[in-house]
């Protein structure tokens, strides 16, 4: 009797425990269920906010874009600018130091002229000029070397850039404004008159 009894209770704790372990197993597969639910739902919503996102990011792009166009163009005529800035001063520096490298070369046409003379008053008086011959020489190089040249007149029409008219004198045997004589030299530097010559031109009767 007493092994019948024990024999009942054990059959009935394996009843129990197969229960329990069919119970345990659908609500295992129940989470499950609602695991994998609750992922796709996720995952649906991640999809969603990255399309929002996407959309949203678009115009965005695109502003930007157009700020990065707006910001080149800027940057090319600032640019521009510049190197036009840069050109005119570059331009003005040279201008002014041609100015000054003139002006001190007026200077020295004046000692030039003053040793031309010189050897001139010496060859008149039958005096030897070797000594004055080889400055004059050395100081024509340094003109010639600063693009300093001497204007033609004599025989020239008169051109007001480069001629500065002291007389006129009646001649029909030549054409208005024929330059008749030089009362002065001038010198050019670079196209430009640095001081015009002084001359007498010709007009008709």
């Amino acid at each position: 009797r007493d092994l019948h009894k024990e024999y009942r209770r054990q059959r009935q704790m394996c009843i129990r425990d197969r229960n329990m372990s069919e119970e345990e197993k659908n609500n295992f597969e129940n989470d499950k269920t609602d695991h994998e639910t609750d992922s796709s739902t996720e995952n649906d919503i991640q999809t969603e906010l990255e399309n929002d996102f996407a959309k949203n990011l678009f115009p965005l792009i695109h502003e930007y874009k157009q700020k990065l166009s707006t910001c080149e163009d800027k940057l090319q005529r600032a640019l521009a600018d510049y190197q036009n800035l840069e050109k005119r001063n570059q331009t003005e520096i040279q201008q002014r130091v041609l100015q000054k490298t003139n002006q001190l070369m007026l200077n020295f046409i004046g000692i030039y002229e003053d040793f031309v003379r010189a050897k001139t008053a010496l060859t008149n008086d039958e005096v030897n000029s070797e000594g004055l011959d080889a400055i004059i020489k050395n100081m024509e190089m340094l003109l010639s070397e600063n693009n300093i040249k001497p204007i033609d007149a004599i025989g020239e029409t008169f051109d007001p850039r480069l001629h500065e008219a002291v007389s006129t004198v009646e001649d029909d045997s030549l054409d208005e404004g024929t330059i008749t004589k030089e009362v002065a030299k001038g010198y050019i530097s670079f196209q430009e008159a640095i001081r015009p010559s002084k001359v007498i031109v010709s007009k008709k009767k």
